[in-house]
């Protein structure tokens, strides 16, 4: 799942997940995926995490993070492809 988390099992057996910055409870849910990058600024919404009831860090999934370098890589080569364009005029 996420690297670096801190699990224990309560006691019905249910693992539990903290955060590895406060160890506050871990919730799945969903949050916003910001990147800023030179030359453009991206926000994803609804992007699946692990979301730290205590002070709100999202864990995202190697998968999400997968998915999310891929599209900036696309990015990065259509605003190549976009500055490399002529000037009007």
């Amino acid at each position: 799942m996420v690297a670096g988390l801190e699990n224990t099992k309560n006691s019905i057996g249910e693992t539990k997940m903290y955060c590895i910055h406060c160890q506050g409870n871990l919730k799945s849910g969903k949050t916003n995926y910001v990147v800023n990058r030179k030359g453009y600024h991206l926000i994803i919404d609804d992007v699946p995490a692990l979301i730290c009831q205590q002070c709100g860090q999202p864990l995202f999934t190697e998968k999400a993070v997968d998915l999310v370098q891929e599209m900036i890589r696309t990015l990065d080569t259509r605003k190549a492809e976009l500055n490399a364009l002529p000037l009007m005029g």
